[in-house]
C-alpha cells in the first residue's frame, strides 16, 4: 500500500512539472485570435546577429562612414539619446549589407510620444536626404499625451502611411516591445508581427504594391519602395529610441 501511494505521488508530481513548463513558453495571438508561441521561428536555423551588443560594426550613418555620438551602447542596447544642440534627423542608421528577402527579429523601445522606425529596401544616393525617401518603415511610435490618436497607418508595426494595424498592441513607453518582419520579395509576402500578434499582411512588390504606395502620401515619390534589395535602416526621428536583439534570416 505504501508503495502504491509512492508511486501514485510521482506521478502526479510528473505532471505538475509537465503542466508547469507548458505554462512557461512565452505565446502570443495571431490575427485570427490563435495562440502562437513567441520565438517559434527560431526553431529553423539561418539566424544572424545584425547587432552584436558591443560595437556598431556592420552599421554607419546613411551617406556615411561616420556614426554620431548621440548614438551609443549599453549592456547589449544600442539606443540614440538626442542632443538638442546638435543636428537630428540625419543620423540614420543602415546595414553595411543588403538584403531582399529575410525575417528581421528585434526589441525596441521608445520614449514618451517618441517616433521611430525600422527600415528596409534602403538605397544610399546623395539625391535622397534620408532613408525615409526610399524606403518603406515599420512604424515606433508612443501616444501617452495622445489618447485620441487613432491614424491606423502611422501606429506602431504600420508600414508608415501605408498599411496600418486594426488595433495598436504596442506596450507603453520604456517597455520593451518586438517585432517579427517577414519580406518575401519571391512569395510576395510581406507581414509585421507585434509582440506575439501578426497585425499586418500585405504584397511586397509587382502592382498590388504599387497600387498601395500610389493610394498613399509616397505618391510620384521618385525611388521609393521600388528596389527589392536594400539596407535595414534604423530611424534617427529625434527621440530617444532602444534596440536590442537585432537577427535577421535571409530566406
Amino acid at each position: 500500500m505504501k508503495n502504491i501511494v509512492i508511486i501514485l505521488g510521482l506521478i502526479v508530481l510528473i505532471f505538475s512539472c509537465k503542466d508547469k513548463k507548458e505554462s512557461d513558453v512565452g505565446t502570443g495571438t495571431n490575427s485570427s485570435g490563435t495562440e502562437i508561441e513567441e520565438a517559434s521561428e527560431y526553431d529553423q536555423g539561418g539566424w544572424v546577429e545584425l547587432f552584436d551588443g558591443k560595437t556598431f560594426n556592420g552599421w554607419h550613418t546613411y551617406l556615411s562612414d561616420s556614426i554620431s555620438d548621440q548614438w551609443k551602447i549599453e549592456d547589449g542596447v544600442m539606443y540614440y539619446e538626442p542632443d538638442p544642440e546638435k543636428n537630428q534627423g540625419m543620423n540614420n542608421l543602415v546595414t553595411d549589407k543588403k538584403f531582399e528577402s529575410f525575417e528581421l527579429s528585434l526589441e525596441w523601445k521608445i520614449s514618451v510620444d517618441g517616433n521611430s522606425g525600422v527600415f528596409y529596401g534602403v538605397l544610399e544616393d546623395e539625391k535622397y536626404v534620408v532613408p525615409y525617401m526610399t524606403a518603406p518603415e515599420i512604424q515606433i511610435r508612443d501616444y501617452t499625451n495622445i489618447p485620441e490618436f487613432s491614424d491606423h497607418k502611422q501606429m506602431s508595426g504600420a508600414i508608415f502611411g501605408i498599411v496600418g494595424p486594426e488595433n495598436d498592441v504596442s506596450r507603453k513607453a520604456g517597455e520593451w516591445n518586438r517585432f517579427l518582419i517577414r519580406i518575401d520579395h519571391k512569395k510576395n509576402e510581406g507581414s509585421v508581427v507585434l509582440n506575439g500578434k501578426e497585425i499586418i499582411s500585405y504584397p511586397v512588390n509587382g502592382v498590388e504594391w504599387e497600387s498601395l504606395v500610389e493610394n498613399s502620401k509616397f505618391k510620384g515619390w521618385e525611388g521609393f519602395g521600388i528596389r527589392r534589395s536594400g539596407s535595414i535602416g534604423l530611424q534617427d526621428h529625434a527621440y530617444g529610441v532602444w534596440f536590442r536583439n537585432i537577427k535577421i534570416r535571409e530566406l
